[in-house]
């Protein structure tokens, strides 16, 4: 195998502690938040023939490997203006994926996915990969297959500062904002139906609203809101009450067992060999007391 330095930069999203469902208290941010140091180093594997899959295949032919991401989730998949690359927690994991299949950093081409158009993008051969805080459950194995998990949050809500919001209890009558197509979402209505909804395509334009007043709070994954509460320090906090498990999977197309095996080996190894603990000391800062999830090769 040959090392190669990723050429994702550090996530500078501030003082960043995540709290995450399942986790024994909340990480310390590192010094300079969001992690910081220098850049991990990963494996690219030589010689790797993983001709039983198809999506493999395709991208080994074409010599890049396309995967999904968010970027507009500070510390988690985040790209900020004339950045060329996106950084954070979940693209440290692809590029550690993408290596374990044999491709480098310079040959991955990231592709922005909102939550609505993840499985689309699966089905449709957009994407031979998408590692957006994708959180694995039932309904989306009926269309799209899951490596993983790599990393269980907990859905919480983000408030401004001074709101008297301190549980999912205290949001009857509120506006709540989450994104569509979002397991988020999809739980405030199940669950809190006397909040009115509001949803758009991104979270940004949810922290937006939050910011204007013209929503009383933002829901989603600990770690996401935790990454904008960082950046915009003192204007928002995150209630810190998290109500649900949202373990994080790596999508891939359906019914490519080899390449879902493949995937599933990587995120093994790299809790075994200190990488995922390098991965996410380096954008979300000290790992103490962070559970790290066994695979489920369902």
């Amino acid at each position: 195998m040959k090392k190669l330095s990723t050429i994702i930069a550090g996530a500078a999203v501030g003082m960043l502690a995540l709290s995450a469902c399942g986790q024994e208290g909340a990480p310390e941010p590192a010094a300079g938040g969001g992690g910081g140091g220098e850049a991990p180093e990963y494996d690219v594997a030589d010689d790797v023939d993983l001709s039983e899959s198809p999506t493999w295949e395709a991208a080994n032919s074409a010599g890049s490997l396309t995967i999904g991401v968010k970027k507009d989730q500070p510390g988690l998949g985040n790209q900020e203006p004339g950045s060329d690359v996106p950084e954070g927690f979940d693209i440290e994991i692809a590029t550690i994926v993408a290596g374990s299949l044999g491709f480098s950093p310079d040959q991955i081409e990231w592709t922005e996915t909102v939550s609505a158009n993840r499985e689309p993008f699966l089905q449709q051969g957009n994407v031979d990969l998408v590692v957006a805080t994708y959180t694995i459950n039932d309904e989306r194995k009926q269309v799209v297959d899951f490596a993983g998990p790599y990393y269980v949050a907990g859905q919480d809500l983000l408030v401004a500062a001074d709101s008297d919001i301190a549980s999912p209890d205290d949001i009857a009558g509120r506006t709540v904002c989450s994104v569509d197509g979002s397991t988020p979402a999809q739980n405030i209505e199940d669950e809190y139906s006397d909040a009115e909804l509001v949803t758009y395509d991104t979270y940004s334009k949810c922290v937006t609203d939050l910011q204007s007043g013209s929503v009383d709070a933002v829901t989603t994954d600990d770690a996401i809101l935790r990454g904008y509460a960082a950046q915009y320090e003192g204007e928002f906090s995150v209630v810190g009450d998290p109500f649900t498990d949202e373990p994080y999977g790596v999508g891939l197309p359906q019914g490519d067992d080899a390449l879902r095996d493949a995937v599933n080996d990587a995120l093994e190894a790299s809790m075994e060999d200190g990488t995922w603990t390098e991965a996410f000391e380096y954008t979300l800062g000290d790992s103490s007391g962070v559970e790290q999830p066994e695979v489920d090769r369902y």
